[in-house]
């Protein structure tokens, strides 16, 4: 039997972050290529500011190559260095400044230095508009990349607008604007139609329609009324309403989603590190091969000059630039966590999008999370004297302590105002129910669990459904039937996840056997748990964690606020947050801000697609490079086709990179 509150304690929730998972969740910031020269900046993408330097380059550039032969014919070539360095300056100056950086850091061998080497060699060779060519182009690869970004970017981006700029504060007789983050825990503020709510609180006075898509990502509005909970975020269509502030701005779960957007970036996935490692080893390779291929030919191949071998070596140097796979891999993920945030789906780094590739088993907590957790008291069932009436005050005055569902549709279905100077002694006794003290009786409410352990007679046993079981002094006075539902795509969540290959599906419940059957056979569940302490759940992801083999994952499902340690002790855990759950932002890995199931599949859809993404541009950058540095080494390719092997791959990988956004 589930009721929640009791069977998962407070102690518990504060199992924040407990995140010593199997798959080691990244924490360190491993450098990466060092594009921060252009596209790895956090500041505004202006395309005006981009493209005007562009346009000044191609104004030397373009004239340069026309006129080149008469150029080079001046005295000492000078008309030919007049237009072509300062286009070489102007378009390679990031490249430049970021290669001698690194050099001074002691990290020498990156893709920089690469093309810093390969452009200076052919000025001294004389290859000017072949040298500014290749800044150039890298640097028109830049902008499309910086695009691209800049799309994957603002998904995420939209999240941090609806950081509400102010609150309209209730004073006397009058309203006055404040900074949200100094109303104080019930303050009363009043938001107008169009306004954004500021403060997660409750609604005192008036009815509305409220704009939530940009925490949910779902464009239906929603009718809140008077007594309901909204949260900061969301945009007020119609009414006026009067709420009273229930969070401080700082706990509310806008601050705390704006905090996990700004942070994803931190755990990056192990591909990712992976080709920070390969392009460690590559480059240096790749230089040694350059140099080999300068000197040795010349000194053992009759007829061969040194200029000649030179040339190609500059060619391989260009061609050999890992830039496809340092900009689009990381790309590639970007756009896959700004694709899932589009749908409502927070992803808190890219590594956990690696880890839901390998999910095999997805685990279900029940309630809040295949169903509704909207509870009603759906039967009184008084014993020993007790009137329905008496149990449900009963029932009401002992649980007004609890914060849970199953104890506000207590408290919602008596009515009446409660003292809480009338409860004592109130205890909680985790997976087991409430024990507290009523006008000296001693009072308590829970599972049958409970009542065996506290040797309370009773026949009412194997009763379906939610069950408040209540005794007084150690007296039998009846039971409360606690009624929700199912989620309308819960049944689709499961059916989807066994489409796309998922193996097993499991829900873990504090609940009777009875009820955990019936849902189970009702959405098709693989397997269940039922009557489970919150130790048992832990025990059960352990037991399933060590049959799943070392190339699967499981995932956990849950409503975030008591599942805490499932859900950190899990490969990847899921949290429904829509309602605005600290404990599901602060502890999942992912967050579903629709509290739809179905979303759990999507989001192993976004995880599979940007993989698949990834490899293609590995793989193609890797076969191109390849056949280009065969060509190179033979003579066959020139500078110019050194530049489509390095910008020309880079794009079509960026391009690819962005299909994952659809």
């Amino acid at each position: 039997m589930k009721h929640k509150l009791h069977s998962e304690s407070s102690d518990f929730c504060n199992c924040e972050h407990e995140h010593h998972k199997n798959h080691n969740h990244v924490h360190n910031h491993e450098e990466s290529h060092n594009h921060d020269h252009n596209h790895d900046h956090d500041g505004e993408f202006n395309l005006k500011n981009e493209v005007l330097p562009l346009v000044v380059i191609l104004s030397l550039y373009v004239p340069g190559v026309i006129f080149e032969n008469q150029l080079h014919n001046t005295f000492y070539s000078i008309g030919e260095y007049l237009l072509f360095i300062p286009a070489y300056l102007l378009s390679g100056w990031s490249v430049l400044h970021t290669a001698g950086r690194n050099i001074l850091r002691g990290r020498i061998f990156d893709e920089t230095f690469l093309m810093t080497v390969a452009t200076l060699g052919a000025i001294a060779i004389h290859k000017l508009s072949e040298a500014v060519g290749v800044m150039l182009f890298y640097r028109i690869g830049e902008l499309f990349q910086n695009i691209a970004v800049s799309r994957s970017r603002n998904s995420i981006k939209a999240l941090l607008e609806i950081r509400p700029d102010y609150a309209n504060i209730q004073t006397e007789g009058e309203l006055k604007k404040v900074p949200p983050d100094t109303v104080n825990i019930g303050d009363i503020i009043v938001v107008k139609p169009g306004e954004k709510i500021p403060l997660d609180g409750e609604i005192i006075d008036g009815n509305s329609q409220v704009d939530t898509s940009a925490l949910t990502g779902e464009s239906v509005p929603r009718t809140v009324r008077l007594g309901e909970t909204v949260l900061a975020g969301m945009i007020n269509k119609m009414g006026v309403i009067s709420i009273r502030v229930t969070k401080l701005f700082d706990d509310s779960s806008i601050a705390k989603i704006l905090d996990l957007v700004q942070n994803a970036k931190s755990k990056k996935a192990e591909t990712e590190k992976f080709i920070t490692k390969f392009a460690r080893y590559y480059t240096p390779i790749v230089v040694f091969i350059s140099l080999a291929v300068a000197i040795l030919p010349p000194l053992f191949i009759s007829g061969a000059t040194s200029s000649e071998w030179v040339y190609r070596a500059l060619i391989l140097l260009v061609i050999s630039c890992p830039c496809g796979l340092v900009i689009s891999i990381p790309l590639g993920y970007f756009g896959g966590v700004g694709g899932a945030a589009r749908r409502g789906i927070l992803v808190k780094g890219s590594t956990f999008l690696d880890t839901l590739n390998a999910v095999n088993t997805v685990v279900f907590d029940k309630t809040g999370t295949l169903t509704r957790g909207v509870f009603k008291v759906a039967k009184i069932v008084p014993s020993n004297g007790y009137v329905e009436q008496g149990l449900l005050e009963l029932a009401a005055k002992v649980e007004s302590h609890s914060n849970h569902p199953i104890a506000q549709s207590i408290r919602k279905a008596y009515g009446g105002k409660i003292d809480d100077f009338e409860v004592r002694d109130y205890e909680e006794i985790a997976g087991y129910g409430i024990k507290a003290k009523l006008e000296n009786r001693v009072v308590i409410a829970g599972s049958d669990r409970l009542l065996r352990r506290e040797n309370i007679a009773h026949d009412n046993c194997q009763l379906e459904g939610t069950v408040i079981h209540l005794a007084v002094d150690n007296i039998y006075a009846g039971y409360i039937v606690i009624a929700d539902e199912l989620k309308e795509d819960a049944r689709q969540a499961i059916h989807a996840l066994k489409r796309m290959g998922v193996e097993k599906t499991v829900m873990l419940t504090g609940d009777n056997q009875a009820i955990a059957s019936r849902i189970a056979q009702q959405l098709g569940i693989d397997a269940y748990e039922a009557e489970l302490l919150p130790e048992e759940k832990v025990n059960a992801i352990e037991k399933l964690l060590s049959t799943v083999g070392k190339h699967n994952k499981v995932a956990f499902v849950g409503d975030g606020i008591n599942d805490a340690p499932v859900i950190a002790r899990a490969d990847v855990g899921v949290a429904m947050g829509g309602l605005g759950s600290d404990a599901a932002i602060e502890t999942a890995d992912i967050v579903i801000m629709t509290d739809a199931p179905s979303k759990v599949a999507e989001a192993i859809q976004i995880a599979r697609k940007t993989r698949q993404i990834v490899w293609q541009n590995i793989g193609f950058a890797l076969v191109i490079k390849g056949v280009f540095i065969g060509l190179g080494i033979l003579g066959v390719a020139t500078m110019w086709e050194a530049v489509f092997a390095d910008v020309g791959v880079a794009l079509l990988a960026i391009f690819n990179a962005t299909r994952v956004m659809k």
